[in-house]
């Protein structure tokens, strides 16, 4: 199942019980009951995030298990007509991070330089890889969830970034030749300077480019929920990650959109749910959306950050909430897309001058340009070498260029 115009619409599936705990005590029943919500509103994929350490406790033992659970989970999504994307390395989820002993403690190792951590991973996203790889609901394996948040456990150069990933997409790539493979960051790649992670490496490496917007970051604190910086800084991020690549027909998916309390009040999720969508709809880059996420957390599980909670599609006893409800309604229209509108040139090249990234960041004189414009039609955003190209400009369907303040 596919939806309007190609573009696909999926969900990041936080289990309703017991939130990623339950991979603990798995229980089938409960996955179909969360799965046969996410199909109701017409969703066609999930991504799903099998745990790093509760596979793989120690460097040479990889559990069959949990594994044999994983593949029941993409087969109860093939029944309901749901194709998968699995993440292998969790890695950081919802401000928690989960690492294996044999990289904690007495064994602090780099998991982005050590080569024995490094050798250990590598044996584990390929098990993984193999495991799923003849599911043919399977489309995607990502490296990981935002495996940049481990930065603060294991700082590493740029160099030793881009090495980590582009080895380990390669070992994917080998077991599992027939689905994209991908890694996937969050946005302190694109704004902040000094960052170990390089905008570049996010358009260079993997089949496509994965953006994940959080208005958190800055953007609602422009103004407010519903503003315009608010609900367009989906549609900015895949901008910019379109402006970085040197394919200018590289597909981008938003593979983490959501609406955060209190950033976004409950009264207003729905209406920022459309706009957000509307935004990016006319994105020729967009390949596709995944809302985080599907599932509400249970508030008996402590010291989550207030904003993880209420993110669900869905509450605890499986009712459609307003998001859900906004975002089916948008993928049973039927639209078309804009293919000629203006661009706004970039003061900064992402691809070489990352020691720039604050002066793209939300609240940048850049930023307020291109919002501003935005709020008149779709603008695209184009790096300054290329903003006389017209073969480049022509690809990204781009009819004129406007230079900034």
């Amino acid at each position: 199942m596919t939806a309007a115009l190609g573009t696909r619409y999926g969900a990041n599936y936080v289990p309703s019980s017991n939130w990623f705990y339950s991979w603990l005590d798995f229980s089938a029943d409960a996955v179909r009951r969360d799965f046969d919500d996410l199909a109701s509103i017409g969703l066609d994929h999930v991504r799903v995030f099998p745990m790093w350490p509760w596979i793989q406790p120690n460097r040479g033992h990889i559990r069959t298990k949990p594994i044999r659970d994983l593949l029941t989970v993409i087969d109860i999504a093939a029944e309901r007509g749901l194709d998968v994307a699995v993440d292998l390395l969790q890695g950081h989820m919802s401000s928690f991070d989960f690492l294996p002993s044999w990289v904690l403690t007495h064994h602090h190792r780099s998991i982005f330089e050590d080569p024995d951590v490094r050798d250990g991973i590598a044996s584990y996203m390929s098990t993984l890889s193999r495991a799923v790889a003849d599911k043919p609901n399977v489309f995607a394996i990502t490296l990981g969830n935002e495996v940049n948040n481990l930065v603060p456990f294991y700082s590493a150069t740029p160099e030793a970034t881009r090495d980590w990933a582009s080895g380990l997409l390669n070992v994917v790539a080998e077991a599992a030749p027939d689905v994209l493979h991908l890694y996937s960051v969050y946005d302190a790649s694109w704004y902040t300077p000094g960052h170990p992670f390089d905008p570049a490496d996010s358009t260079d490496l993997g089949s496509l480019t994965t953006v994940h917007s959080w208005v958190f970051s800055g953007a609602a604190a422009i103004d407010g929920p519903l503003g315009p910086a608010t609900v367009s800084h989906a549609d900015y991020l895949i901008e910019l990650a379109a402006a970085t690549a040197t394919d200018p027909a590289r597909p981008i998916w938003l593979q983490e959109v959501g609406a955060p309390q209190p950033h976004v009040p409950a009264t207003d999720a729905g209406e920022f749910t459309t706009q957000t969508l509307a935004h990016i709809d006319s994105n020729p880059a967009l390949w596709g959306v995944t809302w985080w996420c599907s599932h509400d957390l249970d508030r008996r599980l402590l010291d989550f950050p207030e904003h993880e909670y209420d993110l669900g599609l869905f509450t605890l006893d499986h009712q459609p909430k307003p998001a859900a409800r906004a975002l089916e309604r948008f993928i049973a229209q039927q639209r078309r897309p804009v293919t000629d509108r203006p661009a706004i040139v970039c003061p900064i090249d992402p691809r070489t001058q990352p020691e720039r990234r604050d002066e793209i960041a939300p609240g940048s004189m850049f930023h307020d340009d291109w919002v501003r414009q935005r709020q008149q039609g779709p603008v695209a955003i184009v790096p300054p070498g290329e903003r006389a190209d017209t073969a480049y400009l022509a690809a990204r369907g781009i009819d004129r260029v406007v230079i900034p303040r």
